[in-house]
């Protein structure tokens, strides 16, 4: 139980995110090469170290971050109890339609054990058309190396990646996500 507490009072000194840029960019691992080089069964092998990760969409399906290879992402880390979040929600949704044909969107909710919450989050924020993953276990946040929310990594196709911890307006994202172009 004090365990608990202890975890419980760390998450809360955490706050929802610590503001700010967390430095530079990150080597991701192996470079995909080009855009069709997740094209195939094996593309798991191919993609940028951070894409090899296997997760599931808020609906229960399968999603496999290989899939996303060949092109820049914007990965978005909220918990659906973070007011920082759920401000932040419109304007990603906003960044998503503006930017989606070029650079894939991807939602990770978590530090959350009701799945219903997670839900009702994207109902609220409008970021539906987004690839929402469930990260009840922590498991993406972990592969990531996400400490705090609402948090974002900017990848480009190569797997160099960018962090920065929220809250971002829309006009902060829109930086992020413009430098992430070139």
């Amino acid at each position: 139980m004090k365990k608990l507490i202890v975890v419980g009072i760390v998450l809360l000194l955490a706050g929802c995110g610590g503001g700010g840029a967390t430095g530079a960019a990150e080597p991701g691992g192996s470079a995909a090469g080009s855009p069709s080089a997740a094209a195939s069964g094996a593309a798991g092998e191919r993609a940028p170290a951070p894409l090899r990760f296997q997760g599931e969409t808020l609906d229960g399906k399968p999603f496999d971050g290989a899939s996303l290879a060949g092109r820049p992402a914007v990965f978005w880390f909220w918990a659906p109890w973070c007011p920082n979040c759920l401000a932040e929600g419109p304007d990603v949704a906003e960044a998503a339609a503006k930017y989606g044909d070029k650079v894939s969107f991807v939602g990770i909710g978590g530090l959350e054990k009701d799945a219903g919450k997670l839900k009702g989050f994207v109902s609220r924020t409008g970021t539906r058309d987004l690839v929402q993953l469930d990260d009840r276990t922590g498991k993406l946040y972990s592969h990531f190396g996400v400490t705090t929310q609402s948090s974002y990594v900017f990848m480009a196709p190569d797997g160099t990646k960018s962090k920065a911890s929220g809250p971002l307006d829309g006009a902060a994202l829109r930086r992020h996500v413009d430098a992430l172009l070139g």
